[in-house]
């Protein structure tokens, strides 16, 4: 079978759930290797996880001379694996920069390059969500190796037995691709929430909460959900711009998106139109949200989301507050 490198995306060795759907993906297209590029210490915890998502090898490369620098060093390396395997396509989950990181490879391999893609069949063929989630389009790379970066969500992971096999790759980074130096950087606080771009459940907040965000984050909270929020909510100040979810925002493609008090104007439903369930609660019945909605429920979110709150708890043996 054809080699499908995956690159993996990991927090100390520990592997995120989009390279697992990544995997489950890339079984769709051929062999799976994933590339760890971190810890040589944590290489082996990696390929613990990903040989159960299919993954036959593991090429480690020791982040060393790669850390500490922007995305141009990771692009070499992915370019000398590539240029060792000769692989069929290369994966990487979507995010700002891996796609900034896919943009150099494809580059250096002189490839062509498609971004966040929602799904990837035999081909590999890839599906988009184009015009800020108007329509949805087939795309497939006619030159150089397919470099594919996915979005999260666009699968569930499925595991299967691979071998798993860590294989230490070394590579040579340029001096020039050592140009741009991280001086300093912000640590991510820690909610207890998954990350937006990647959870499976999205609870948002716009206009209508008035700036209470209170019945959002307990309804998220239950669920086991990220916060998001619409641009008027960001622009009013009641949340952070890394909340934000629409054009000028993040992008979400949850199985289970709720939105509480958002009108659901062009400019949201492109960061959010591609969730596999949308349910909306606005008082407004005209609200453009219900246009896309699986569900709706006309009503003040200050009431209905404690009640769900209230009833998911009480099914789940929680005690409500």
């Amino acid at each position: 079978m054809t080699e499908i490198l995956v690159l993996i995306d990991h927090v100390g060795g520990a592997v995120r759930k989009p390279s697992f759907e990544l995997l489950t993906i890339a079984r769709r297209l051929g062999e799976p290797s994933a590339v760890f590029i971190g810890d040589a210490d944590q290489a082996a915890t990696a390929a613990e996880a990903v040989k159960a998502y299919g993954a036959d090898k593991v090429y480690a490369i020791d982040d060393t001379e790669i850390k500490g620098y922007l995305v141009a060093p990771k692009a070499e390396a992915l370019q000398q694996i590539a240029a060792a395997t000769d692989p069929a396509a290369i994966l990487l989950p979507s995010s700002a920069e891996n796609k900034e990181i896919a943009g150099r490879l494809a580059i250096k391999l002189g490839s062509g390059l498609i971004t966040d893609a929602i799904d990837l069949q035999a081909g590999p063929v890839a599906t988009q969500s184009v015009f800020a989630g108007t329509y949805t389009v087939k795309a497939k790379v006619t030159r150089g190796t397919p470099i594919i970066t996915v979005k999260p969500n666009s699968a569930v992971p499925e595991e299967a037995a691979g071998a798993g096999v860590l294989t230490p790759f070394a590579v040579t980074v340029s001096d020039a691709a050592r140009s741009a130096r991280i001086v300093a950087s912000e640590p991510r606080q820690a909610s207890g929430r998954p990350e937006l771009t990647e959870a499976a459940i999205v609870v948002s907040g716009g206009r209508g909460t008035g700036g209470d965000f209170t019945p959002v984050e307990n309804l998220a909270d239950a669920l086991g959900a990220a916060v998001g929020a619409s641009r008027a909510a960001v622009d009013s100040g009641w949340m952070p711009h890394t909340f934000q979810v629409g054009q000028t925002g993040k992008t979400v493609s949850p199985q289970l998106y709720v939105a509480g008090g958002i009108s659901g104007a062009i400019q949201h439903r492109a960061g959010m139109q591609t969730s596999k369930t949308v349910v909306a609660v606005n008082k407004d019945e005209e609200a453009p949200i219900f246009e896309l909605v699986d569900f709706g429920v006309v009503g003040d979110l200050h009431t209905v989301l404690p009640a769900l709150t209230a009833e998911i708890n009480q099914r789940m043996g929680l005690s409500v507050g």
